[in-house]
């Protein structure tokens, strides 16, 4: 038996076979196959545009797949419902960054339009249609969403009067001299899965034991681990400086006079925290990456 995985194709697909990487799992994708290989005999993985994973899960075609939180909402706008469809890990990573993105309503620089209120009447160009369409409905304004199939920024004000567009940085945004006006939704990457393919109880703990590993990958990314060495007498000191993902472990030394310590740190605090360590008396302190963290 196995479990038929999708894997997100396009901007999504190196962020998440690094992170199929540090969770454990070796993918490799071929230049010109859409099935990739992985270094698990259990799983059979197939290459989907995130734009269509929905779809697939939800029909059974897959077990289960990484898409976008704003795609699984553009598929339960279109169907009406997300029954078949459920989601196992919340995975916040993206093409650039660890990070949710936003899709956006963004007009140009001069325009006249202030909210989304004042668009009544105008043309809307996005590529996430029915759930830009399911946004003005709920706040009761008629506008026509056309599908856009690629290079959005550059058709407002001609080819449409807003935009609803996916950004990151919004740098994008700003080289084409647009303004966002709202947000129409945030989204991340999620694990999801088929209903009927969890009553299977296999499937069910191989989905679950890939989300926990998925998880534990993310929640390692920006930290590393800590060891050091502290007196006793000063050991007070030393924790006090340390800000801990739980609680330091303290450990004896074969010297009663000494003690181990051992935490986790954000990554960005290290340079500024070994000085004052070292300035509180600890010893032998040792810095290490992470792979996997499971909470």
């Amino acid at each position: 038996m196995k479990v038929r995985l999708g894997i997100p194709k396009g901007s999504l697909q190196d962020a998440t076979v690094q992170l199929f990487a540090r969770a454990g799992y070796t993918i490799y994708a071929g230049s010109r196959s859409y099935f990739p290989t992985i270094d698990d005999p259990e799983i059979e993985c197939m290459l989907i545009r995130a734009q269509e994973m929905a779809r697939y899960v939800a029909d059974g075609v897959l077990d289960a797949g990484l898409t976008g939180l704003d795609w699984v909402a553009e598929h339960h706008a279109a169907n009406g419902t997300g029954a078949s469809i459920v989601s196992l890990a919340d995975l916040i990573y993206a093409k650039q960054s660890f990070g949710k993105v936003r899709w956006v309503l963004a007009v140009p620089e001069d325009s006249r339009y202030q909210n989304a209120e004042d668009l009544h009447g105008a043309t809307i160009a996005t590529e996430l249609v029915r759930a830009t369409e399911a946004y003005f409905a709920r706040k009761g304004v008629q506008v026509r969403v056309e599908f856009s199939w690629g290079a959005t920024e550059v058709k407002p004000p001609v080819l449409a009067d807003a935009i609803v567009e996916v950004t990151e940085t919004g740098s994008s945004l700003r080289a084409n001299r647009l303004r966002v006006i709202d947000t129409v939704l945030e989204s991340n990457t999620q694990l999801i899965a088929n209903r009927e393919a969890l009553a299977d109880a296999w499937k069910a703990t191989k989905l679950d034991n890939i989300a926990v590993l998925l998880k534990a990958a993310i929640e390692a990314q920006g930290r590393v681990g800590m060891m050091l060495n502290v007196r006793r007498a000063e050991l007070a000191q030393v924790l006090s400086l340390l800000p801990a993902l739980q609680r330091p472990t303290v450990s004896p030394l074969s010297d009663d006079e000494w003690v181990a310590v051992n935490t986790i740190i954000e990554e960005r605090t290290v340079r500024d925290l070994i000085p004052r360590l070292k300035a509180a008396n600890a010893q032998g302190i040792v810095e290490y990456p992470l792979n996997k963290i499971v909470i």
